[in-house]
């Protein structure tokens, strides 16, 4: 899984989102390293709504703008709870490596 689909997976574990207030707390969650357009974005919860991991839930009209809200499903959970066990997986290993190297490092 790409680190912006993770973040995407993460921020929605918190509860509904609309498309801004994704692109924010992607942003806020990843220390302003990943910066996500709305294009790519949409693009993006396209695609995790086809594969089932994200559900469109609501639209609302917010100052004139239509704000479109997401949702994580029991799926989405699923794989957001794998993948964040791969991770911690791939840090043991490599924590355990710096230790061997040099254990001021870990």
């Amino acid at each position: 899984m790409r680190e912006p689909t993770f973040l995407v997976l993460t921020v929605l574990a918190d509860g509904p989102r609309h498309g801004y207030g994704i692109i924010r707390d992607v942003a806020e969650l990843s220390g302003d390293r990943v910066k996500l357009l709305p294009g790519t974005l949409y693009a993006a919860l396209d695609r995790l709504v086809a594969q089932g991991l994200v559900e469109h839930v609501r639209d609302e009209i917010a100052e004139g703008r239509l704000r479109r809200y997401y949702s994580l499903t029991g799926a989405g959970l699923e794989a957001l709870r794998a993948e964040t066990a791969r991770l911690r997986q791939l840090a043991t290993v490599a924590e355990a490596r710096l230790r061997a190297v040099n254990p001021r490092l870990a």
